[in-house]
């Protein structure tokens, strides 16, 4: 390898590390800043909010990639080309195309790498982001006594207190007990009270000094009357005991998400395809098997005169009937249309789902090969505007690349919102972005190689000045 390649690989590798990690940065604080009314005062423990930041940040690699990949290539040529190392390659007889191909090299392993990571690794990153953020999010909030409000965490409870110190202790505890079989609540009030949690977290108890209960409960004499009676309790410390079954967090079964689109590889979108396409295949024959009983007709051989009159030689089937046969034959057919329609129309939506279905499996199946394909394309686009508009650093090549990323994301998301719609093919929908900006990184690499102006301003000033002096002569 020559020293120039090394020195452009090199030149590479340090901003590309540097903006993956930044824009991997970013996706993850859009995600908490998505779900953190969902992971707040529920009690999680450190290590699971990590774990699921750290799937999330693996389902976000699918963005991040490719715009690392352009604004890193962006930087590496514009720096280059700032510093006139560019110029000094080219005049050691070394084209650009030539200086590009190592980096045209690495990016092609980390395409290979993205579609390794697509089939077998993001499937398994997918299955533990969703099961754990579903998880997440069915979690109750946390059991916390707040000053004068009424906690209704646990069930059939209603806790207040009127003041809490600051060593745990709790004053003016009251408590509503519901019973859901006689409807009817016991209120209990304490003066003190200690709350703590058992060693093994399955109760948190509760104990209570200087209080007293009311209950309601029925007589022996009319038991069916649940208030008949009220009974009244006093006590100098009593012990109250709460189950948290409900509090801890409880994890789905992984077969639960086994027939999730986005947890399959290409393995397993293939066949899933096929068997629906099967199912469509099936409904369709099964509904032509169906309308076949409605299907009316005669074979009338017209071998006599009497026989042709039959059988009409016009437009209208009608013809030669009598008014009465018109109503009758009419009131028939729509009959049968009406029974037709009634019979399909359940099986019209049934077979609008399956088509769904069908899209979306090719649609991820395309998803597994956009991605390396993606990185190929945006640093065809990248590399080349690096060497044009000659600037590294973070500033005019951010602007740049985010400017053509959202080019790309923008015609990405449109094309796969009409494939999953049916307005445009599966395979078309996915790959209108690639085929729309490879050109253009084609052309740009040809303006690159030929030292085109495209990016300079001096160039456009003199093209006006020429311009508006000829008009001011002629």
């Amino acid at each position: 390898m020559k020293k120039i390649h090394l020195l452009i690989l090199k030149s590479f590798i340090r901003p590309f590390i540097v903006t993956f990690f930044i824009v991997m940065f970013v996706l993850l604080m859009l995600f908490l800043f998505k779900y953190i009314d969902d992971m707040i005062g529920k009690g999680f423990e450190w290590y699971t909010i990590l774990e699921l930041m750290m799937y999330a940040s693996a389902t976000n690699v699918a963005m991040a990639l490719p715009l690392s990949v352009l604004l890193s290539s962006i930087m590496t040529y514009g720096s280059l080309g700032e510093n006139y190392e560019l110029v000094a390659i080219k005049s050691a007889g070394i084209s650009l195309r030539r200086a590009m191909y190592p980096m045209i090299i690495v990016v092609t392993l980390l395409s290979i790498s993205a579609f390794i990571f697509s089939d077998y690794m993001l499937p398994v990153a997918n299955y533990k982001y969703f099961s754990l953020l579903y998880d997440v999010r069915q979690q109750k909030a946390a059991f916390l006594i707040k000053e004068g409000v009424f906690n209704n965490s646990i069930p059939n409870y209603s806790i207040r207190v009127r003041h809490k110190d600051k060593d745990g202790v709790l004053h003016g505890v009251m408590i509503y007990e519901r019973n859901d079989a006689s409807n009817i609540n016991n209120v209990l009030f304490a003066d003190e009270g200690f709350m703590y949690s058992t060693p093994d977290d399955e109760q948190l108890v509760l104990k209570l000094k200087d209080g007293i209960r009311w209950e309601e409960q029925a007589s022996e004499s009319n038991p069916s009357n649940y208030r008949q009676e009220l009974i009244r309790f006093r006590f100098k410390e009593t012990e109250r005991r709460f189950s948290l079954d409900g509090f801890k967090m409880k994890r789905t079964k992984a077969s639960d998400w086994k027939s999730t689109i986005q947890m399959m590889n290409l393995r397993q979108l293939d066949s899933n395809q096929h068997l629906t396409r099967l199912r469509s295949d099936s409904l369709v024959m099964n509904n032509y098997s169906s309308l076949a009983a409605f299907y009316k007709y005669f074979a009338i051989p017209p071998k006599t005169a009497a026989s042709k009159k039959i059988i009409p030689d016009k437009k209208d089937v009608l013809t030669g009937l009598t008014k009465e046969a018109k109503i009758s034959a009419v009131s028939g057919g729509l009959n049968e249309a009406r029974s037709i329609k009634g019979m399909l129309s359940p099986r019209v939506e049934g077979y609008k789902e399956i088509s769904k279905d069908i899209r979306k499996y090719s649609i991820e199946y395309q998803k597994k090969f956009t991605l390396p394909a993606a990185c190929l394309a945006l640093f065809l686009i990248g590399a080349p505007l690096g060497a044009i508009i000659r600037k590294g650093g973070l500033g005019l090549p951010v602007v740049v690349a985010v400017i053509f990323f959202l080019i790309y994301y923008i015609i990405a998301t449109i094309g796969e919102k009409s494939a999953k719609e049916g307005n445009l093919s599966p395979t078309i929908g996915m790959w209108i972005a690639i085929v729309i900006l490879t050109p253009m990184g084609l052309f740009l690499s040809y303006k690159a190689a030929t030292d085109s102006v495209l990016f300079d301003s001096d160039a456009y000033k003199r093209f006006f000045r020429k311009l508006f002096r000829k008009k001011v002569a002629a």
